[in-house]
């Protein structure tokens, strides 16, 4: 295999870990064009020592973590995304929650993407979880039509703290329970058995209220393709409850962020 092929084998989970580390699409993919460009300009930059995906990352995480949070200049064509200027919850123990948490990578291979030991690696992470805890808790609607996979989520989503508001199993459904009351979050399967789309009923809701997303499916490549409008934050069937843990707390984080930016009515 090729290292090109290599990189785009790699590349979707790349995109997605840059999307929930900087709240959007947009700003996830500008990190990761600019870490193709850096990797175009000089192939040696890409360390295989612990394999081409880990490899990858740490090279992200170069890329990531180099940038000036003062000097705009230094990034002209790449959008700074303000969570990283407004977060509480500093860059590198977020980084260390999600490889661990969404991108399941070792503790030995998230120390070497980072650049740490693995007692540091421990330690950024807990850190970050104990903050993330601290999110408000909030409603949250279900969307997913297989019961057992439903019951799984409900039981988590309750464990760490929030209120569900409703299970939806059809597009119909999912309207009509957001209508009674508007979530805080959204869990939402993409293909609903009934044929309807879990996406589809997102978009409608979405017309009426914002609320932070996260899309579970058993396809995630086809929703990685960078052809089109993706999901911010997305996880992958068969999921682990840590893996759903992290990416609903930086979806809750981003929307927290973003609300605490907009001025309210009367304000100078």
């Amino acid at each position: 295999m090729t290292r090109s092929q290599l990189v785009a084998e790699h590349l979707p989970l790349l995109r997605r870990y840059a999307r929930a580390l900087t709240g959007s699409q947009s700003s996830g993919d500008a990190y990761v064009g600019a870490m193709l460009e850096a990797l175009l300009q000089d192939p040696a930059l890409l360390d295989e020592q612990h394999g081409a995906r880990a490899g990858l990352f740490r090279l992200f995480t170069r890329i990531w973590n180099s940038v000036s949070l003062n000097d705009e200049s230094e990034i002209a064509t790449l959008p700074m995304p303000p969570e990283r200027r407004l977060s509480n919850i500093t860059p590198l123990p977020r980084q260390a929650f999600l490889l661990l948490s969404l991108e399941g990578f070792p503790e030995e291979e998230v120390a070497y993407i980072l650049g740490t030991d693995v007692g540091e690696t421990r330690r950024l992470a807990d850190a970050a979880g104990r903050e993330m805890a601290a999110e408000i808790a909030t409603d949250v609607l279900i969307i997913e039509d297989e019961t057992f996979i439903a019951m799984d989520l409900e039981s988590l989503v309750r464990n760490l703290g929030h209120n569900v508001i409703g299970v939806a199993r059809t597009h119909s459904d999912a309207v009509a329970l957001a209508k009674n009351k508007k979530p805080g979050l959204i869990l939402a399967d993409i293909q609903l058995a009934d044929g309807s789309s879990g996406l589809d009923a997102v978009n409608e809701l979405l017309k009426t209220f914002e609320v932070p997303v996260v899309f579970i499916t058993a396809y995630p490549e086809r929703f990685l393709t960078g052809e089109r409008p993706e999901p911010a934050f997305l996880i992958s069937k068969p999921f682990q409850p840590a893996m759903v843990s992290a990416v609903a707390s930086q979806a809750l984080f981003f929307q927290r962020n973003s609300r605490n930016r907009t001025p309210k009515a009367g304000a100078a």
